[in-house]
This record gives structure tokens, C-alpha cells and sequence, in this order.
């Protein structure tokens, strides 16, 4: 059985995309550690890498090309500051040298040694290939591929549970809703706290609060900058900001200067009924603008999805409950997290596998337990939401304009947002024992979806508004 950690669901890096950014930056790293491993890194004289199907497609909105780059280098997505970004890239273009692993210099052309190959791998999607060659002559390859949400793997689905070598000492390993639901009744647990037993056997109290302190204060430092950053996304599409102009309309007058202060300004504004839409959009606008000019978020599951669990958290403190601290938020993510899991083991979180269902979809699914815990719902009216959120998202396609995580991925984070939350209410205000569809269920249909998916509504801008928008039209 896999058993995943919250925080390989909820992962801090750079955005556009955690599919065709931050799996084959985590790809490029981990060749690197493998060469190292075997005693080839440091004879390293070339370095090629080939980049196959929704990758290849939709590469160049995505970054992959400068993230492969930055995972050559051996910079970390978690830690990078994001304004040296550009200059790494500038100097690799400039030098046509790498410092590989950050080490040592190799010669390296990004037009000739990247190179976009359209047909597709046959595992999955998202595939890629890195060559050295050795100052002997010797050549090392290997083949990985990013199945969503940051995780890279090699060439079987099998092989997506290599983490169970480390991960099996779960004292609740769950592979299915049905089976979390039974731990929860049988333990007289919630969700939350199963998951953080689970947790535990992996790290200490101490670092498990820190981790998520990271990963809340990642989020609200990308609402934070969202809002308050005006202009045009890079890309042809040439987007203009909204969530500035959003948050100077909602915006009250008490003075900030750091996103906690800011955070509590906003709880202290009076927030109108008709505003509070507004507020959700914004929050959720703001996070996918960030991601989409190549900032850091966490993803939840997924980059592009990033906006709706951040959003629908910040909806809770600011709307729902001014007393709200940590320990909500911990049982919010650590929820929200294990029903992300749930869909993953299940199904899938590529939108290259899936569609848009398996990002937005799953998000709003996580999104909508996370709340639902959080406002004193029931195991079984946590689930319910989850299944709620998700059944109202099955077959939503990806076709992202241009290739880029802007159009109509952006909105989707604010709509998937707003449906979390009135999936939560649903949830809240029915009895469980009336469900017709559980949650298992949903899961399984929207795997069944997938497959029948035609693929080029699945992250490869050949259908849908890729085709049916042209960059002129914008």
C-alpha cells in the first residue's frame, strides 16, 4: 500500500506548474544524486536532456526548459530566492556553461542540449530523458516522469511507491476513504488526527508544526504578494493583474507591513454578505498570478491548483472565525492533505492523466474537507464534502491557452474555491446516511473519466480553448 506524507501533497516550490516545472526541476536533482551515488558526477564532461509529450507541448509556457536548468544547477525550488531566477538563467544563456550540481562548469547550450520531442513516452505523459557523457566517453542516461503534484518517478506506476520503503511504518496506512472512515470509528479519531498519528511515525511534534507553520506561512505570504503586485503575468497572452485591483476595491484603511499584519487588517474589515465572494476570488486570484510569473506557492495538490486550499483557509479566519490560529489551520492541512492522497492513490493528480478534474477538482475536494473539519463537521460529513466538491468537477478538461497556467487556469482556482466552500455548507447541513454516492466512488469515476479523456484536452493546448482562443484574439 502507498502511504504519502501531507507534505508530499502539500509541497513548497516554483511555479508555473508542479507537473511540468517542479517534477522535472525534482527530476534533474535527483539524476544528479543518482550520478553521484554511482561515482560518475564529477567526470562529467556534456549534458543533454529530451523532453516528451504534454512536456514537450506545453514546455515552453510551462518553464520546463528553465526549470530542467535550474535542477542542472542545483538549486533548490523550496529555498531559491525567486528574483536570482532570472539571473541564473541569464548567466547559463550568456556562458552556454552550466555549474552543474552546483559544483563544476559543463559546456551547455539550452537551444541545442533541451529538446522538445512531441511524441509521447509510453508510461506516462510527462516524460524526460537526461544524457552525460563522461570524460572517458562513457554515456549515462535515464528516463523519469513527473506524474503531478511534484512527484517523479521512473518508468512503472509501481515504481510511484518507492516512498513505501519509507513510509511503512504508517500505524494507519489508508488507501481508500472506506478504510479511513473505518480507522476513524474504530480509534474514535477524527481525520486529522489519524493523519497526524501517521505523521508522527515520520517526524517529531516539533518538526511536523514547523513544517506546516512553512507551509501556511508559504501560502499567505503568496496571497500577500498577489495582491499587492499590479502589471501584466509574462507570456504572450499578456494577463493583467486582477487580484491588485480586487484587493484596492475590498481593501480597508488600517496600516501593515508584513503578511500577518496584513492578514489581521483584514479580519478587523468589515466584510459586507456580498463582499465575501469577492474576498475568495481575490485570496484565490492572487496565489495562481504569483504562480503563474514563476513565484513560490505550495502545491495543493498541484501548482496550478494552488489558489483554492489557501484561499477557502484565509476564508475561514478572515469570514468564518476571527479566533481561528495554528491549530486550526494544522487540522484544516492535515484533512485537506489525506484527501488529497486518497485521489491520488485512486486516481490521479496530472492534469496530463486526467484533466483539470484531477487539479481543480481534487483541490476543491481537499479544500472542502479541510472546512468541513475545521467548522465541527463529522467524519462522514468531512467525506461527503470531499465527494461533493469532486462530483461537481468530474470531466473538466485542461486547456490551457498558449500553454500557459494563466487562462482558464487562473479563474478555476477562484471557481473551484467557491464550490469548496458551498460543498462544505452542503455537507454540513445533510445527514450523511442520506449520501447516494461515497466517496470511494466519485474517486473511482473520476479515474474512469480520465482514461476515456480524449488526450488532447489533457495539458497539451490541442483542444478545447487552446485552439478554440488564439494569442491574437488576446
Amino acid at each position: 500500500m502507498e502511504c504519502i506524507s501531507v507534505f508530499d501533497m502539500l509541497k513548497i516550490g516554483i511555479g508555473p506548474s508542479s507537473s511540468h516545472t517542479l517534477g522535472p526541476w525534482r527530476a534533474a536533482e535527483r539524476w544528479i544524486n543518482e550520478l553521484k551515488a554511482e561515482g560518475h558526477f564529477d567526470d562529467i564532461v556534456s549534458i543533454h536532456a529530451d523532453l516528451y509529450g504534454s512536456l514537450s507541448l506545453t514546455g515552453k509556457g510551462h518553464a520546463t526548459d528553465l526549470a530542467v536548468i535550474l535542477g542542472l544547477c542545483g538549486k533548490d525550488p523550496e529555498y531559491i530566492p525567486v528574483e536570482e531566477i532570472p539571473e541564473v538563467i541569464a548567466r547559463v544563456k550568456e556562458k552556454k556553461e552550466i555549474l552543474f550540481g552546483n559544483s563544476y562548469a559543463v559546456d551547455f547550450d539550452m537551444v541545442k542540449d533541451i529538446v522538445f520531442q512531441k511524441k509521447f513516452l509510453p508510461f506516462h505523459a510527462n516524460g524526460m530523458r537526461f544524457t552525460a557523457v563522461s570524460k572517458t566517453g562513457n554515456t549515462f542516461s535515464e528516463t523519469y516522469y513527473s506524474i503531478g503534484g511534484g512527484f517523479v518517478v521512473r518508468e512503472e506506476r509501481v515504481s510511484a511507491k518507492e516512498n513505501i520503503k519509507v513510509f511503512n511504518r504508517f500505524p494507519y496506512p489508508v488507501e481508500n476513504a472506506a478504510q479511513l472512515q473505518e480507522y476513524c470509528k474504530k480509534e474514535k479519531k477524527n481525520i486529522w488526527e489519524i493523519v497526524l498519528e501517521n505523521e508522527r511515525s515520520l517526524r517529531t511534534d516539533t518538526e511536523i508544526d514547523r513544517e506546516l507553520h512553512r507551509v501556511w506561512d508559504t501560502m499567505l505570504e503568496s496571497m500577500y504578494i498577489g495582491c499587492h503586485s499590479e502589471g501584466t503575468l509574462p507570456g504572450g497572452l499578456k494577463v493583467r493583474r486582477r487580484a491588485y485591483d480586487s484587493y484596492q476595491k475590498l481593501k480597508g484603511t488600517l496600516p501593515y507591513n508584513t503578511p500577518q499584519e496584513w492578514l489581521e487588517t483584514i479580519r478587523e474589515t468589515e466584510v459586507k454578505f456580498r463582499q465575501i465572494l469577492k474576498w475568495v476570488s481575490c485570496f484565490a486570484l492572487s496565489v495562481n498570478e504569483v504562480n503563474a510569473s514563476l513565484g513560490r506557492v505550495v502545491t495543493a495538490p498541484t501548482n496550478g491548483s494552488a489558489g483554492v486550499i489557501p484561499a477557502v483557509l484565509m476564508y475561514y479566519m478572515v469570514i468564518e472565525n476571527h479566533n481561528a490560529g495554528f491549530e486550526h489551520i494544522k487540522r484544516f492541512l492535515l484533512t485537506a492533505g489525506e484527501i488529497g492522497s486518497i485521489f491520488k492513490k485512486g486516481a490521479t493528480i496530472s492534469a496530463a492523466m486526467g484533466g483539470c478534474q484531477a487539479e481543480i477538482g481534487v483541490s476543491s475536494a481537499m479544500a472542502a474537507a479541510g472546512l468541513t473539519e475545521v467548522s465541527g463537521g463529522s467524519t462522514e460529513q468531512v467525506l461527503m464534502a470531499a465527494e461533493i466538491a469532486m462530483e461537481h468537477h468530474l470531466g473538466l478538461t485542461c486547456d490551457p491557452i498558449g500553454g500557459l497556467v494563466q487562462v482558464p487556469c487562473i479563474e478555476r482556482n477562484a471557481m473551484g474555491a467557491i464550490k469548496a466552500i458551498n460543498a462544505a455548507e452542503l455537507a454540513m447541513d445533510s445527514d450523511p446516511q442520506n449520501a447516494k454516492v461515497p466517496l470511494d466512488k466519485v474517486v473511482n469515476t473520476m479515474w474512469e473519466t480520465a482514461k476515456d479523456m480524449n488526450s488532447k484536452y489533457k495539458e497539451t493546448s490541442e483542444g478545447g480553448l487552446a485552439v478554440g482562443v488564439f494569442l491574437s484574439d488576446c
